[in-house]
């Protein structure tokens, strides 16, 4: 109990000063009442008492133990006489006062205030979707392999050291990231890669296996000058480990090891042992590395994983579809990741307009989903402070706002890629209002087609993926593994330009708590917005960031002398 009045242990009491009586608290009041040279006695009146207190504390040890309360409680009745003003708001829940900006969802109170002026000016302007990427550059860039990675593959392997098993967790584009850092690794150790088992996630609940989600032939095959893969353990190698994977030793590898760290630690492991696993394997290499384990990287991402064979096709019907219903643009169209399900939300800790009803089911879904993270001791949840940190999920309807600001029409064909939205019913009915050519996997595939997907979210990911890799815009609402994927991956495939809007949900909390914002002021600011996602749509890789999503220069080559030129590709992978 020592720590509890450390503070206090250092007051040494030198008199005996007998303890408040009721007269001196009368006499307390009374000083009090009286202006003046009241606050100065005031003052002193409350630093005898404390005084008081706590000789008091120290004479009669039997109290020691409400030392620190009733230190704290005279530190504070000091505090007060002195005119502090001490008070604790939940930002968000509730409270007298004003609001801070930004911090309430008020966007279908401007939507009604702004809808007149929308519906008149999308009957008058043309479509940004025809000119929403300005780029004033000369110098374009080319996906290229790393040389080495190409001289490597020009060359017999040479004998394996081992072989290397990994567990890739999560959903589909965590999986996808497990997959090319373990191609890389392999390629590091010279090791034989085993391929890739899925972790069943408590969350996506998908028992899909590597097969079912990538094509699998085509993997081996692709990789095979460089990291040779196999289907499974060789029968004496299994025989060893009594037909039991799991009794292959598993190697804690720290997240972002460097490649020093799996030569020196990892690969005597395999030498020894012929066979170790690492599980599980999701952020297990450093974004900084050598440029041949980046080539590895890259030719694995962007080359090598396709999507199996059932996906690819439908998936390629799919964006056939939208390029025929965006015929009054030319075959573009917008696609659109919307992150507004209920676990998304619930996760967010963000409010909307639902009242207690929403409340409610919010709590009841993060104690399904999270079992008690969010009522832990000290855990403060800030719904207020989360929207102004532009940490609050889009709903459909800022989402529709905002693309109208930017000046895409009624006629613009939206693709979104979702999973079930919360209150779809309630929350998608303005966007369908505003893009009223929206459509979905639902709508653009039929039942049967879906059929043999359901309940199975990592493939069903892959079909928007798919669909979303291939529009002419794309527009990230939330974040995550998905547009951190995509993003990269479009800018592999178009000159290194993202082609992607990016909205600065800080700007958006506030502009959106504005119910009389103008028209012109709101569109001038969604304008500024869609150009700041041009400016920033080539960016070159950090040294800390993920070559994943900034595949310049790692992945890519300059290709000088010619302008860039923006084209709606069909091309699937």
């Amino acid at each position: 109990m020592q720590h509890g009045y450390s503070r206090l242990g250092a007051v040494r009491s030198n008199g005996g000063s007998p303890p408040p009586s009721p007269r001196f608290r009368q006499g307390r009041n009374k000083s009090l009442s009286v202006g003046g040279s009241g606050r100065g006695a005031r003052q002193n009146l409350v630093e005898k008492l404390v005084v008081l207190v706590i000789s008091t504390v120290f004479r009669r040890r039997g109290v020691l133990l409400f030392a620190p309360l009733l230190y704290f409680s005279g530190m504070l009745l000091y505090m007060g006489s002195l005119g502090f003003d001490v008070s604790f708001k939940r930002i968000g829940h509730g409270g007298g006062g004003p609001k801070p900006p930004g911090s309430v969802y008020r966007s279908p109170q401007v939507f009604e205030s702004l809808r007149p002026f929308m519906e008149a000016d999308s009957n008058e302007t043309h479509n940004a979707l025809m000119r929403a990427w300005k780029p004033n550059i000369r110098q374009v860039w080319k996906p290229c392999i790393s040389p080495t990675i190409s001289q490597a593959g020009s060359r017999e392997l040479p004998e394996s050291n081992g072989f290397l098993i990994i567990e890739a967790n999560g959903g589909l584009n965590q999986q996808r990231l497990s997959i090319c850092d373990a191609v890389a690794v392999a390629g590091l150790l010279n090791a034989t890669l085993v391929i890739p088992i899925f972790h069943l996630n408590s969350v996506w609940q998908d028992s899909s296996k590597f097969s079912d989600i990538f094509d699998e032939d085509f993997f081996i095959d692709a990789l095979k000058n460089n990291v040779k893969v196999v289907r499974q353990l060789p029968e004496d190698v299994l025989q060893r480990y009594n037909y039991n994977i799991s009794s292959i030793v598993n190697l804690r590898v720290k997240g972002w090891s460097t490649p020093a760290h799996y030569l020196q630690k990892v690969l005597p492991k395999m030498k020894k042992l012929g066979a170790v696993r690492i599980a599980p394997f999701s952020n297990r290499l450093t974004q900084a590395a050598p440029s041949y384990i980046q080539g590895l990287r890259c030719f694995a991402n962007f080359e090598v994983l396709r999507f199996a064979e059932p996906i690819r096709l439908l998936a390629e019907q799919m964006v056939q579809r939208m390029i025929k219903r965006s015929f009054a643009a030319g075959g573009r169209y917008v696609s659109v990741h919307l992150r507004f399900e209920k676990d998304m939300v619930a996760f967010s800790c963000c409010e909307y307009d639902g009242g207690e009803e929403e409340k409610w089911e919010m709590d009841a879904a993060r104690e399904k989903g999270w079992r008690g993270k969010f009522r832990r001791k000290g855990r403060v949840i800030k719904p207020g402070a989360n929207r102004m940190d532009g940490k609050c999920p889009l709903t459909p309807l800022e989402v529709g706002m905002m693309l109208s600001g930017m000046g895409f029409d009624n006629t613009t064909s939206v693709y979104v890629a979702a999973g079930k939205i919360y209150k779809a019913e309630k929350y998608m009915a303005p966007l369908k209002l505003m893009f009223p050519h929206l459509e979905t996997k639902d709508t653009i595939a039929t039942p049967e087609e879906l059929a043999p997907f359901k309940g199975h979210s990592s493939r069903l990911a892959a079909l928007d993926y798919t669909v979303c890799l291939h529009s002419e815009v794309f527009v990230t609402t939330q974040g995550g593994n998905f547009p951190h994927f995509l993003i990269g991956h479009r800018r592999y495939l178009y000159g290194g330009h993202a082609k992607t809007i990016k909205p600065d949900k800080r700007k958006m909390a506030l502009l959106f708590d504005s119910p009389r914002i103008r028209w012109e002021h709101f569109k001038r600011q969604m304008k500024d917005m869609l150009r700041h996602s041009d400016g920033k749509g080539i960016e070159l890789k950090k040294p800390s960031s993920s070559l994943y999503m900034f595949p310049v220069p790692d992945c890519m080559c300059k290709e000088e002398g010619r302008e860039l030129e923006y084209s709606n590709t069909t091309t699937l992978v």
